[in-house]
């Protein structure tokens, strides 16, 4: 059986290439067992599931964390999302999509966080 630890790495190599050792830094000095538990539930036995596909969970993951406010996770699902081929068009509307459920000031602040994704990885302004 393959560790658990190594499956759910094997995942953040592909989702969050560039910001996979935050994950431990900002837990290091306060519950250095969480980032390992991050890796070890949600990336290995939740992302490695076969039925549905890296992009899908990316873009319901965006859709769940612009439901919840939780800003700092959604940016790094963005990052995710757009490392495994979903479009900055498709996240904007997944997060418009949003609107309709919980209001505009959560949908508007998810879209703040995904313009500052796109600005960092110079994809503005949208053409699709």
């Amino acid at each position: 059986m393959e560790d658990r630890f190594e499956k759910g790495m094997s995942v953040l190599k592909i989702t969050n290439k560039d910001n996979i050792n935050d994950i431990f830094k900002i837990f290091e000095d306060i519950a250095p067992d969480l980032g390992r538990f991050i890796v070890e539930f949600p990336y290995s036995e939740i992302y490695t599931r076969e039925a549905v596909d890296l992009k899908t969970r990316e873009l319901c993951t965006i859709a769940s964390l612009t439901t919840l406010g939780a800003i700092p996770e959604l940016k790094s699902h963005i990052e995710g999302a757009l490392n495994v081929d979903c479009t900055p068009t498709e996240i904007v509307e997944i997060i418009m999509q949003m609107s309709a459920y919980i209001g505009f000031p959560r949908t508007i602040e998810a879209m703040i966080a995904a313009k500052e994704i796109f600005e960092e990885k110079d994809l503005l302004p949208l053409t699709e």
